[in-house]
């Protein structure tokens, strides 16, 4: 299996869209955390010292990386900064899935924090390779390609977590859909071959683009339509955890989307740089 070619092919434009993905999903992020005061996408272990305060100080330093994925020169410290926040969420998700291995809700909080950290990988190689044209370093080729496989990773874990919660699942699909149950099967079939095709190389980029559909298509068909139904669903509550679900399903979606333009070579541009320019008239030949 090679390594992705995408380094010095990737168009400007692809990576100007994943910084903005990620600095609107971030900063969603920033004001759920501040408005509820709740660490996503797993709490801060109840006692901790000055718990609150790092807390809202977190929400605050991810507002002020959102903000600076916008600019060029501040991107790459910014994506770096959010990625360090979705690294601190996934170790300390790290207790709850050792204490319970053998749950998969256990394992829920660590993989919704695995996806945007795959996200913020890729993204911290396309914003470094886009400001050069030597392409990436062996290093970044490493890296963004780790940063797929995770992403396929956490595909697979939530085609699995639809059949271990296939009933659960089921309650989430609108009501107007024949057969929830077979539905619910189907998407977490697409999840888990979404995830092995990116993991093992196979048509990636289609495979990556077909789950953030499914992503961003959960969030518009499940998710939006649950704040205006009356009454609200059962799993739509309290007015924290609707938000909440909402907000991490956009940041796992732009994750998705992300990983999805980093396999987007521009053949074109590659292959302009290799073509000899034509001679210059009246130059020597």
């Amino acid at each position: 299996m090679t390594l992705p070619s995408v380094v010095r092919g990737v168009p400007l434009n692809a990576v100007a869209v994943a910084r903005g993905l990620f600095a609107l999903a971030s900063a969603s992020l920033a004001v759920w955390i501040l408005v509820f005061g709740q660490w996503v996408p797993q709490p801060l272990p109840a006692g901790m010292a000055f718990g609150d305060g790092l807390t809202y100080a977190g929400a605050l330093v991810i507002l002020a990386a959102s903000v600076g994925l916008c600019f060029a020169r501040t991107a790459v410290a910014s994506v770096l900064t959010l990625g360090a926040y979705q690294a601190v969420s996934v170790a300390m998700a790290v207790p709850q899935w050792l204490a319970m291995p053998q749950s998969v809700d256990a394992w829920y909080p660590f993989f919704e924090a695995l996806t945007p950290l795959a996200g913020a990988g890729a993204l911290y190689v396309m914003v470094r390779c886009s400001r050069r044209e030597s392409g990436a370093t062996p290093a970044e080729r490493v890296a963004l390609r780790g940063a797929q496989a995770l992403l396929g990773l956490t595909c697979v874990f939530y085609g699995v977590s639809h059949f271990v919660y296939g009933a659960y699942t089921a309650t989430l699909v609108p009501a107007g859909l024949p057969a929830r149950l077979a539905f619910a099967y189907a998407t977490g079939a697409c999840h888990l071959a979404a995830g092995l095709a990116i993991i093992l190389g196979i048509v990636p980029r289609v495979a990556a683009a077909l789950e953030a559909t499914m992503m961003s298509l959960f969030g518009l068909v499940v998710w939006v339509p649950s704040f205006f139904a009356q009454p609200r669903p059962p799993w739509a509550r309290p007015a924290a955890q609707q938000w909440s679900e909402l907000v991490v399903t956009f940041v796992l979606a732009a994750a998705a989307w992300i990983v999805t333009l980093s396999f987007s070579g521009d053949p074109s541009a590659r292959a302009s740089r290799s073509r000899p320019l034509p001679p210059t008239p009246g130059a020597a030949p």
